[in-house]
């Protein structure tokens, strides 16, 4: 019989399927509570607290149950959370339940040495200690099951042509980076140029502006899907079948999958903006993986260990 953990979200897709990534990397059923602080000045009082070694379940709020209910819940094996809305509550239930806490993304601000297990991306520099395990991208929650539902779908949409495929996924600005028109027909012109004998595959998604995805439209695609007007997924076919694979940036969640599942060599498109930060230092590296795969058995191994898993 399978170990039950719980997970708390901050009700951020991102973080949420990073923790229930986890959670299936420990080989663990879950339960998912969202959680919040009762507000900003809640969250500032959560790092005094923390440092002074108090766990005060009165900061937050649950949604549908309460704090005193879940308290009372038992057979848990851990409480798991990914962000900073969950840092906290993750290690205060988990002392009040009796078990072990583990997170995924680093708790700047928190006492690190009363997390049982942290799952910190090699981008975020975090300090070394034995409770630290490094992982060189974002958890991904897929599974085999995900990309073959994926791609069988697709294929009824766009059956295979015979011929090898190249994927362009672009996603949008954000406060890492910028995305212009004019960027993407450059990018777009070159990628034509570089793979004349490739079948060529887009998709945009809800952050690409207007007039870049207009841009996109305007290029010979064999397949196209644009946000804007069609909501189907097609990246999980993208990911298994394309044997090129153009990804911008600023995706650090899509630069992850791709370079987790399938076969494909990734390339980035570059609109981060100038100067060194964290998602530079997981673009390049995810750069240099070309066509290899990341590989996240041993960091798992070991977040089993220091979770009594």
């Amino acid at each position: 019989m399978s170990k039950r953990v719980l997970i708390l979200t901050d009700g951020k897709a991102g973080h949420e399927n990073q923790s229930k990534a986890f959670a299936r990397a420990l080989d663990c059923d879950f339960d998912l509570v969202e959680v919040h602080f009762k507000g900003a000045v809640c969250k500032a009082f959560s790092y005094l607290f923390d440092n002074l070694g108090l766990g005060c379940l009165g900061l937050l709020a649950a949604k549908d149950t309460t704090m005193s209910a879940l308290c009372a819940r038992t057979g848990y094996a851990a409480v798991l959370g990914t962000g900073s809305g969950t840092f906290y509550a993750a290690k205060t239930l988990a002392r009040r339940l009796g078990v072990k806490c583990g997170v995924v993304l680093y708790p700047r601000g928190y006492r690190i040495s009363t997390f049982d297990c942290i799952l910190a991306p090699a981008f975020d520099r975090a300090p070394a200690a034995p409770n630290v395990i490094e992982i060189p991208a974002n958890l991904v929650a897929n599974d085999a099951a995900f990309y073959a539902k994926g791609t069988e779908a697709f294929r009824a949409r766009h059956p295979d042509s015979g011929r090898p495929a190249l994927g362009v996924i672009v996603g949008g600005p954000n406060k890492c980076s910028t995305m212009t028109a004019g960027w993407m027909r450059t990018e777009l012109t070159q990628i034509f140029a570089a793979h004349p004998d490739l079948e060529k595959w887009v998709t945009t998604s809800r952050r690409t502006p207007a007039d870049v995805e207009a841009v996109v439209d305007s290029f010979p695609f064999d397949y196209k899907l644009l946000y804007s007007k069609d909501r189907f997924n097609p990246i999980p076919a993208f990911v298994s079948l394309a044997r090129v694979l153009y990804v911008t940036a600023e995706s650090t969640g899509m630069l992850s999958e791709a370079c987790t599942f399938g076969t494909a060599d990734v390339r980035v498109l570059d609109n981060l903006n100038p100067g060194p930060n964290k998602f530079r230092r997981f673009a390049e590296f995810c750069a240099a993986l070309g066509a290899k795969k990341i590989d996240l058995s041993a960091p798992f191994a070991a977040a089993r260990a220091r979770l009594g898993l």
